[in-house]
């Protein structure tokens, strides 16, 4: 008998290797196949395997679900991962009150506009060189174009700096702004991808040090930026 899974937790190929080796030790087990991209695992085995006995291989850094109980999960789960991107929501604070002091007197309102979209890239940014190693993994799980071009995954953190510094010195802002309304909007394009298919994979925001769950959060964030670009060149044009 073949069962599938949903696997959430995995940030990189090496977590689906460790996942797909436990998984195959389990007595009973005939062959695991996890895909990382796909968040899932196919299981064959002789007999039933209870998801607890699962879980318990694998640990607790990774939760497995069998499909049906993924789809009857509680609105108290789905707040718990809200709760999980607290992280993110006050960083998004500190960068907008940050953004609001520096422009505050007299008001600038194209100013507080550079001032959060530099502020944005070099704080995401930092997070990402946290992890320069696991960062393009979790990228190229719904980015389509580091999908397509994994060297783009690992320059990704070093364009952001870039831009954010580009940002904040006002040097070159329309290229900058033209570029944050390609990178992000293919992000975002990706973002989208993955919530409506339902899928359960991480954030890779602020790269792996936080473990964050990709929620409409994720989108909010990049439109917002999106937003910003846009008014600004129209305000140029």
């Amino acid at each position: 008998m073949t069962h599938t899974y949903t696997v959430t937790g995995m940030t990189c190929n090496g977590c689906r290797v460790g996942i797909e080796d436990k998984l195959g030790r389990i007595p009973g087990v005939v062959r695991a196949t996890v895909s990382l991209e796909q968040s899932e695992a196919v299981i064959e085995m002789k007999t039933h395997i209870s998801t607890g006995a699962l879980q318990n291989a694998i640990g607790d850094k990774y939760k497995i679900y069998e499909k049906n109980d993924m789809l009857m999960m509680t609105s108290e789960e789905e707040v718990s991962d809200w709760k999980k991107l607290t992280p993110l929501f006050l960083i998004f604070g500190y960068i907008t009150v940050a953004a609001v002091l520096i422009n505050r007197s007299p008001w600038d309102g194209e100013g507080f506009m550079l001032d959060f979209m530099g502020l944005f890239y070099i704080v995401f940014s930092f997070f990402k060189m946290l992890d320069l190693k696991g960062f393009p993994d979790s990228f190229r799980m719904y980015d389509p174009l580091a999908k397509k071009v994994p060297f783009y995954a690992t320059i990704y953190p070093f364009l952001e700096t870039a831009l954010g510094l580009m940002f904040l010195l006002r040097f070159q802002t329309d290229v900058a702004l033209y570029a944050t309304l390609v990178i992000l909007g293919i992000t975002t394009y990706g973002v989208t991808r993955v919530l409506l298919d339902k899928k359960a994979i991480q954030c890779a925001c602020l790269g792996t040090a936080l473990k964050l769950p990709m929620t409409k959060a994720t989108f909010i964030e990049n439109s917002i930026m999106i937003v910003m670009a846009l008014l600004m060149i129209w305000n140029h044009m």
